[in-house]
């Protein structure tokens, strides 16, 4: 089994780096040069509608439509990420990914590449994603217009490769995500704390997990800075977080009535969140909440066989950031080895059903006709991050 999650994984590791890290995605509908030539682009029905066209057949339309591969902030974080935690394997002598000296010069060309992609007019370093994207008919992000999302998996990728490389301009771009959070996300008042806001445009202020990626970001700023008011913040969103969480330990995606359905990243996200502020100002007053919330991911959301799921109450469609984002949150939480069998069940099973041969993954399996287009950030990034974790934790 481990020698065929290796070959998988040295293959996915091959594909990314011909490929320089660069990719399509789900929701880049709207670089299509040939869409921003049409008048259509200034109707947002229209505009949901070709990304969700795009989004949703199984058959690759962009390179004919010229959408161009791009790198994308959150995927090059998660490389970063991965790239770190093969650095932590050489240093106990396993080199089966590359010394220490060659992963050195990936950290240090992607937290390069990381740093020129920060947006730039904001009260702090923050991140967004490289193509627009039309929510529903609500509002309309422009490209690189920043999120709490985006920011959250840059920051960790960011504070992972200053751990290695001790830049201390890494750091302060670090520092710098603190006013970001505070200066430019609203909050959304609820009980005695508050949510923090997905962006700094209003229309998608209730997301549980964006809130916690808030609170997650000035976790690491207070880690560094010991800034008290950044702890107090972050307490303030974990709490409330935490008061949203169902009495089974399950977590709905969101507080508005088409945001109430439960899911299994989302839920790991979460987790990972509420333990990275644990871990980062040594406050570990959540832990029953992890505890239960652990225990509801593990028993709603995989098979048997490890076949992820989903949602808590149906397995379709099985998309790719669920096998990867529990081995995530597993490394995170410190359960790693004794939910082992559980995790390689669901990584051989990934690899058995959701990998192309040319080395990239899938982005989702559906009862029908599923889609076989490699996205760079949702599907080979994520797995990228995820098999890294996995390698260091095994060894």
């Amino acid at each position: 089994m481990k020698s065929k999650i290796q070959t998988s994984f040295l293959k996915l590791k091959a594909y990314c780096e011909a490929e320089n890290f660069k990719g399509w995605d789900p929701y880049d509908g709207m670089n299509s040069k040939v869409f921003q030539a049409l008048p259509l682009k200034h109707w947002d029905l229209a505009r949901l509608a070709w990304i969700q066209g795009f989004k949703r057949s199984p058959i690759n339309f962009r390179k004919l439509l010229l959408v161009p591969k791009q790198h994308n902030s959150k995927g090059i974080s998660l490389f970063l990420l991965g790239y770190c935690k093969l650095y932590k394997a050489a240093l106990k002598g396993n080199k089966n990914f590359g010394t220490k000296e060659e992963l050195l010069i990936h950290i240090e060309k992607l937290t390069q590449l990381l740093l020129d992609m920060k947006v730039e007019g904001y009260s702090g370093a923050c991140w967004g994603y490289n193509f627009d994207w039309q929510a529903r008919r609500l509002f309309l992000f422009k490209k690189n217009t920043p999120t709490v999302v985006a920011t959250a998996f840059c920051i960790e990728a960011l504070a992972e490769s200053y751990e290695i490389t001790k830049d201390k301009i890494i750091l302060d771009v670090i520092l710098s995500s603190a006013n970001f959070v505070l200066k430019d996300l609203s909050r959304t008042p609820h009980k005695n704390g508050f949510l923090f806001s997905y962006s700094n445009i209003d229309g998608n202020n209730t997301v549980i997990n964006a809130s916690l990626l808030g609170a997650k970001i000035l976790s690491f700023t207070y880690k560094y800075s010991n800034n008290k008011a950044h702890k107090e913040q972050a307490f303030k969103a974990v709490s409330t977080a935490c008061e949203l969480q169902n009495e089974d330990g399950s977590w709905v995606y969101g507080l508005l009535p088409i945001q109430s359905w439960i899911d299994s990243f989302h839920t790991g996200f979460n987790l990972d969140a509420i333990e990275t502020y644990q871990q980062n100002t040594g406050d570990t007053s959540f832990q029953d909440y992890l505890d239960k919330g652990w225990e509801y991911y593990v028993a709603n959301f995989f098979e048997v066989d490890g076949m992820p799921k989903y949602y808590h109450n149906k397995t379709y469609p099985i998309d790719i950031h669920c096998p990867a984002q529990i081995i995530v949150t597993a490394s995170k939480l410190n359960v790693f080895q004794s939910h082992k069998e559980l995790l390689e069940k669901t990584l051989l099973w990934t690899v058995n059903n959701m990998q192309d041969k040319k080395g990239y993954f899938y982005y989702q399996i559906k009862k029908g006709m599923s889609s076989k287009i490699s996205y760079m950030r949702w599907s080979n990034a994520f797995m990228f991050n995820a098999m890294a974790h996995y390698y260091l934790e095994s060894n």
